[in-house]
């Protein structure tokens, strides 16, 4: 039989993480679904924050996704404005509100406790795990949503980052960001 440990400890892990967030007073009237579109949206760029990028980061169904914005739109969480150059696209930003929630529910206080007390091992703990991901994303040949510091197309000019990709600059912020066109460093141009 095949080794099912870390598979059980991940499992576990997010089995923890969902029951927070079911039995958390600030979430008894979102969904699973409508949480994790806001926590992508807090941490995803101008490239990403499109109907489009929380459909490919969830990797769920365009009407599954569409239904959860409309519904976090009509409880305020979250505005939507045209793009000023493609007027087809729009782009999603939390309001207050939901940034005001997420900084109350992240991270979940169990792990942030947990974590604390590892000390050392527990920043070497996020270290192996974000190796894992890369592995699994490289092997699966899944876009890797990572942060743009990280992508082969981010590069600095005049001493500000800038993506090689769009040919723009970018603001300082943009660089600890998770965008959707990312690709590996390592990967070769």
């Amino acid at each position: 039989m095949t080794d099912t440990t870390l598979f059980d400890l991940l499992e576990r892990l997010s089995s923890l993480t969902r029951i927070w967030f079911r039995q958390h007073p600030l979430l008894a009237e979102l969904q699973p679904i409508q949480l994790s579109a806001l926590m992508y949206l807090a941490r995803c760029n101008h490239y990403s924050n499109t109907p489009l990028g929380v459909t490919d980061y969830l990797g769920l169904t365009k009407g599954t996704v569409s239904q959860s914005l409309k519904a976090l739109e009509a409880k305020g969480l979250i505005a939507k404005t045209q793009d000023a150059r493609d007027k087809r696209s729009v782009h999603l930003a939390l309001t207050d509100p939901a940034r005001a929630l997420l900084q109350a529910l992240l991270p979940p206080d169990f792990l942030a406790a947990g974590e604390a007390r590892m000390g050392e091992r527990g920043v070497q703990l996020q270290g192996l795990l974000g190796e894992l991901l890369r592995e699994v994303q490289r092997s699966a040949d899944v876009p890797s949503f990572g942060l743009c510091a990280s992508c082969r197309f981010h590069r600095q000019v005049d001493g500000q980052p800038f993506c090689g990709l769009t040919q723009e600059p970018l603001a300082p912020a943009d660089a600890g960001l998770i965008c959707r066109e990312h690709q590996a460093a390592e990967v070769a141009a």
